[in-house]
């Protein structure tokens, strides 16, 4: 009888009883507003903000709303807006061009290379195109972030990283989100931190810092901050930024400081997930899995399969037998979206370029979380039912042939 797996790709670990505790007295206190203090009291996202940033070794940081909100804080704060021209990967999800979209500009797509990077040769020739790059590290890859920095800083291109997927990743030892003028991060309920919504900014540049602070909704109490930069650069940008509310409340962050004291181990268990799954699938005919550089620190935290050449009935017969014994399979090749997946041709708000090179990829891309809630033991087993059913049709294709 076929093996078959009955475990939920959607189900995170519970929070952390400290961090229940936190929430269960700020909810008791009444004062869920980041602002709302009392008289010597720091506030619970004052005090994430410090952590954080000193767990990536920044000078200032912002507690958002969301990812996508930490996404168009930051592009406002450098000075985009309408008319405007993002360069950004072609391979990504909704909320980055939707962050470019949301200040009225427009994303430059740039193709994607086999092993789901953004492809460095086409951002060089395309560079002179935009003043900004919003760069994705989609899916947790981080790409060459020398050689990208090296063309940007050639270019004149300020760097903004999109680090939703590599919260804890690092690229020859630099924390992802360290290497351009801002990264930003999510703490949406599937990513390596949960506070169902939420994000992060950090950057080193105080103009960046204060403006995003004043922008997020600080109504003139950026006082209160503690990873902020001083009262002279607020000064100098307070009445010239606009307020578009998208704070993190004091709820959110109870239950994120404890999350964030144990995430380098839960950035090694997710890796080693991965790393059994990779195992399993490692030389499964028709199937290849993205290449991992030396120079990157990934958090396996999702994984990609790529069906290169194959046809799309074919692929969506793996889905759906993968499908029938447990095992939920994204494939970004669909001509609609479906749930969280989407590609560039979807987003009509923006010109649809013609991208060949990515459009082979994302054709032949399939894409898996990996919750925490998985054992060992089930990735294993995950992978076995996976390398069946590719090996099945694959063997099916060769004998029609």
């Amino acid at each position: 009888m076929s093996e078959r797996f009955t475990g939920s790709f959607t189900q995170q670990e519970p929070i952390p009883e400290q961090g229940i505790e936190a929430a269960l007295a700020v909810m008791r206190s009444g004062r869920l507003h980041r602002y709302n203090t009392v008289s010597g009291e720091l506030a619970e996202v004052a005090l994430l903000e410090q952590e954080f940033a000193n767990f990536l070794g920044a000078r200032y940081c912002l507690a958002t709303a969301s990812g996508g909100s930490a996404m168009t804080t930051a592009l406002r704060a450098v000075g985009i807006g309408p008319g405007d021209r993002v360069l950004t990967n072609a391979f990504t999800l909704a909320p980055v061009p939707g962050a470019i979209a949301g200040v009225g500009a427009a994303p430059v797509y740039v193709e994607t290379t086999g092993n789901l990077r953004i492809d460095l040769d086409d951002l060089e020739a395309k560079a002179w195109e935009a003043r900004v790059l919003l760069l994705s590290h989609m899916r947790g890859h981080l790409c060459d972030m020398d050689r990208l920095m090296a063309i940007c800083d050639a270019a004149g291109v300020l760097v903004i990283e999109d680090c939703a997927h590599t919260m804890g990743a690092a690229w020859r030892g630099v924390p992802s989100g360290r290497h351009g003028a801002v990264g930003c991060y999510s703490t949406q309920t599937y990513k390596h931190m949960n506070s169902g919504e939420g994000g992060f900014l950090v950057t080193d540049d105080a103009e960046i810092a204060a403006r995003a602070i004043v922008g997020s909704g600080s109504y003139m109490l950026y006082g209160r901050h503690l990873a902020a930069p001083g009262e002279e650069v607020f000064r100098r940008v307070r009445l010239e930024t606009p307020n578009v509310s998208s704070r993190m409340d004091n709820l959110r962050a109870a239950i994120l400081r404890p999350q964030l004291a144990v995430l380098p181990d839960q950035c090694r268990r997710w890796t080693e997930r991965y790393r059994v799954v990779e195992a399993g699938l490692r030389d499964t005919p028709g199937l290849r899995l993205p290449e991992r550089p030396e120079e990157e620190s990934f958090v396996g935290s999702s994984i990609q399969l790529l069906l290169d050449g194959w046809a799309a009935e074919d692929v969506q017969a793996v889905v759906a037998r993968c499908a029938a014994r447990g095992v939920e399979l994204k494939w970004f090749g669909a001509a609609e979206p479906v749930a969280f997946t989407s590609r560039y041709d979807s987003w009509r708000y923006a010109e649809v370029p013609h991208l060949p090179q990515t459009d082979r990829v994302l054709a032949g891309l399939l894409d898996m979380r990996l919750p925490l809630t998985f054992s060992l033991e089930d990735c294993a087993l995950i992978a076995r039912i996976i390398r069946a059913e590719v090996s099945a049709v694959f063997q099916g294709r060769a004998a029609a042939e």
